[in-house]
């Protein structure tokens, strides 16, 4: 698949336009150890201001998701579960409320780099589509941290190139949210139709059918 650098401007659609438009694109980071590239093969997108019940920015502007009323086109990274961290592409204008989670990926570029990043001196092999499946997972594969908060995508240390073409894709109920925001009416799950990469979906126990 053909790959180009896009504009800024891309990404001042809502992330609802933007999150198809992500699957299959390459999110290189390139840190002192190595540089990894991931192949995105699933995502989901969130808006806020009262509109989407599973977002962050659901209530308004706070200290923690205050990227997200940032310009687009960066990263908006967060601490969840009192252990991992997740990476989201903002998009829209600033001011509005819009990004895009990374959920899993295929490890392209580095993968012997990814995998001791995964397994941390355990000594343990994990299978390559498992390296970067499920959003702290493919964060922690790319080397990326709460500190890339608010990081430029179109500025080293990353690297973000979309498909020319929009490849197949698939899409449903976002996946751990509760409440509303995981039900059947916010089908914002977008991920490449039969990728081994893709994590599984899983409902979240209060979360509206």
């Amino acid at each position: 698949m053909t790959l180009y650098r896009p504009e800024r401007d891309v990404f001042l659609a809502s992330s609802l336009e933007v999150a198809p438009q992500l699957l299959g694109a390459v999110l290189r980071h390139e840190t002192p150890e190595g540089t990894v590239g991931l192949r995105i093969t699933e995502v989901e997108a969130y808006i806020g201001d009262g509109l989407d019940p599973g977002s962050h920015a659901f209530r308004g502007r706070t200290r923690r998701n205050a990227v997200m009323y940032g310009p687009p086109g960066h990263l908006y990274a967060y601490f969840t579960y009192g252990m991992h961290v997740c990476a989201n592409v903002v998009c829209s204008p600033e001011g509005e409320a819009t990004a895009v989670l990374l959920r899993a990926a295929e490890v392209i570029e580095g993968e012997d780099l990814a995998e001791a990043r995964r397994v941390g001196g355990s000594g343990r092999r994990i299978p390559h589509r498992d390296l970067a499946r499920g959003p702290a997972r493919l964060v922690v594969a790319a080397g990326m941290s709460l500190a890339d908060d608010g990081a430029d995508l179109f500025r080293p240390p990353f690297e973000l190139l979309l498909p020319t073409e929009q490849a197949e894709y698939s899409t449903g109920p976002r996946t751990g949210v509760s409440g509303a925001g995981g039900g059947l009416a916010y089908p914002w799950r977008y991920w490449l139709t039969g990728d081994p990469t893709v994590s599984p979906y899983k409902r979240h126990p209060k979360s509206d059918d």
